[in-house]
């Protein structure tokens, strides 16, 4: 018995941490700026659901630096953004 509830627990945990780790959430923004040399972006952004910001006008970091290919002035893209190092920081692109 003790080991069918150790059994149960670990399963519990496991389905809470994947589902902790899920895949971040795209959100629609207009590119309004790109800054190649800083590797920023200015964004018009929908709200932010993973962290908790409304829809707004902000500068990002780009994740990669290489991400600045696929943007310009004025494109329609879909983004995830997170926190890294105390920054927000761009992601992923869509």
């Amino acid at each position: 018995m003790k080991t069918l509830n150790i059994l149960s627990v670990t399963a519990l945990l496991s389905v809470l941490v994947t589902g902790a780790v899920s895949a971040a959430t795209f959100t629609k923004a207009t590119v309004k700026k790109i800054d190649e040399k800083a590797g920023k972006v200015t964004l018009i952004h929908e709200e932010l659901v993973d962290l908790e910001m409304p829809a707004m006008t902000m500068v990002f970091v780009l994740g990669d630096p290489a991400m600045a290919e696929q943007l310009e002035v004025g494109k329609e893209i879909e983004f995830t953004a997170d926190r890294v190092n105390g920054k927000l920081t761009v992601t992923a692109l869509k």
